[in-house]
């Protein structure tokens, strides 16, 4: 991994349709690693603390999503930028709107 290298963390509830597919299409651009996580117990992959302070910048879909992180996880989020993607919870796994509504939020990658 570069030294300019992004790591981009995206956060969802359960890990299974939103965060994944921010994961896929974010881990395709040659600048980024991109990790995603969820928030809750039955997450296929819970956010932990060592995810925290692996990541850049931590992606959450929700309000929701940021609360429960900031709740969790304070001490580690100091100096970290916490960004709402505000992705409602109606996609599935790298459905193509979904796709589309994620690379419009990050044109800096996706002109």
């Amino acid at each position: 991994m570069s030294r300019d290298q992004r790591k981009l963390l995206f956060v969802c509830s359960r890990n299974r349709l939103r965060s994944p597919t921010a994961e896929a299409v974010l881990n395709g651009v040659e600048t980024v690693t991109a990790i995603s996580a969820g928030t809750n117990n039955d997450a296929e992959t819970p956010l932990s603390g060592d995810l925290i302070i692996w990541a850049d910048i931590i992606y959450v879909m929700e309000t929701a999503h940021k609360k429960k992180i900031t709740r969790t996880f304070g001490e580690l989020l100091k100096d970290k930028p916490v960004r709402n993607l505000a992705i409602p919870d109606n996609y599935k796994f790298m459905e193509p709107d979904l796709v589309t509504r994620i690379k419009s939020k990050f044109p800096e990658y996706f002109s």
